[in-house]
């Protein structure tokens, strides 16, 4: 077993390998943060009102970001954007459910940390996006750290290193975050 430093040189190597047209480094990164992934997209599995398995979240993500114009620095890099992969896959989902079922009619669930795929609760999913595109016009940092502790189940430091900033600056800009997404989240009439 790798350790985490061992296995970021790794995926660095790989990455460089990549840009550098080695088109089967992707693939061999894949396989190296398969099990991270996993835990990233678990968040999703099903339950009631569930988003996607963790099978296919990870497979979604997958395609998703091979397909897309990505030059991701090193491993923290790449499952930022992972992160961000799963947040438009999980929202593209919900919007797909919500449109089958017409309604539901749910206020929006209170923010909390780590909690949007645990709660599985497709109104609070389309609702904190839509309330991310609003703040992305204020800090595109915050949505990239709600990305990672929202959408990812990152951890504090986990999203520091992702986004290549301190652990002070993501507690910060979760803090704040929090605070803008419940501003707009509250339901009409209340507070």
């Amino acid at each position: 077993m790798t350790t985490g430093s061992t296995q970021g040189h790794e995926v660095t190597a790989l990455l460089d390998a990549h840009r550098a047209g080695d088109v089967s480094a992707f693939d061999r990164i894949v396989e190296l943060l398969y099990p991270e992934l996993r835990r990233l997209a678990r968040r999703w599995r099903s339950g009631p009102g569930a988003t996607l398995d963790t099978t296919a979240m990870v497979h979604e993500a997958y395609v998703k970001i091979a397909g897309g114009e990505w030059t991701w620095q090193d491993r923290a890099h790449f499952l930022s954007a992972a992160a961000q992969a799963m947040r438009h896959i999980a929202v593209d989902y919900a919007r797909s459910r919500q449109r089958k079922k017409r309604g539901g009619g749910e206020a929006p669930l209170p923010l909390q940390d780590r909690d949007a795929a645990t709660t599985h609760n497709l109104e609070t999913i389309l609702a904190v996006d839509a309330a991310l595109h609003e703040v992305q016009a204020e800090s595109s940092r915050m949505v990239r750290v709600v990305e990672c502790r929202y959408f990812a189940g990152m951890t504090v430091q986990e999203t520091a290193t992702a986004l290549d900033t301190s652990v002070s600056t993501v507690e910060r800009e979760w803090r704040e975050a929090k605070l803008q997404l419940q501003r707009r989240l509250r339901p009409a009439g209340r507070g």
